[in-house]
């Protein structure tokens, strides 16, 4: 009987949740290079760039990531051969960028992909998840062309990412339920205090010192 099975506070139990095979994390830093790109159009018109009245600033925004492949190659870690996944995935991301004008700012914004591959336990049928600690952009460089009101910019890229290969699964566990915290108590109506003097400074007692 499942009675038999407690022990004290615990219950056995049966949950679901997910298993990491693998995770890495990892530092990458890269360029993006924009040529001959259109400023946005505010209202009918496009923006040029004479009416811009300041440094332009960028943001980049990550997008979903796409598994495009899996190959499996044979290491000897500690001594012992394993299979792990040669995984090659491409992430998609946003570049906004914001163009100060003397009514407001505009902005545009341009879709770019990067591939880079990683090696994982990641066999067939687990998911990959990507995750960023830290996801930071500057522009490098910043030009435009006021005959034909186009830009072209270099923007650079540097990401704290946290790669992880899951799968969901179904544990029996024997555990503790959880219980709520006690209350804290309201804190009582503060004694008045008299602040820090200076008396060094002020007042003045008519001492020159000597």
């Amino acid at each position: 009987m499942q009675a038999k099975n407690l022990t004290g506070g615990q219950e056995l139990l049966c949950i679901n949740t997910t298993k990491v095979y693998d995770w890495i994390l990892n530092e990458a830093t890269f360029d993006l290079t924009f040529t001959d790109e259109t400023l946005p159009i505010v209202g009918e018109d496009p923006l040029t760039c004479d009416e811009i009245t300041g440094p332009v600033t960028v943001e980049v925004t990550p997008g979903p990531v796409e598994v495009l492949n899996r190959e499996d190659r044979e290491f000897v870690i500690d001594g012992a051969l394993v299979t792990l996944q040669l995984v090659t995935i491409r992430k998609n991301f946003t570049v906004t960028f914001f163009f100060p004008t003397a009514t407001g700012t505009e902005v545009a914004s341009f879709d770019f992909a990067r591939c880079e591959q990683v090696v994982l336990c990641a066999p067939e049928g687990t998911d990959i998840e990507v995750t960023y600690s830290e996801l930071d952009s500057f522009i490098c460089s910043f030009e435009c062309d006021f005959l034909t009101d186009t830009f072209d910019a270099l923007v650079t890229v540097r990401t704290c990412q946290s790669i992880q290969s899951t799968f969901p699964v179904t544990l029996e566990i024997v555990a503790d339920f959880c219980q709520p915290r006690d209350i804290l108590p309201t804190p009582a109506c503060p004694t008045p205090t008299m602040p820090p003097q200076c008396p060094v400074l002020f007042p003045d007692n008519g001492d020159d010192g000597e």
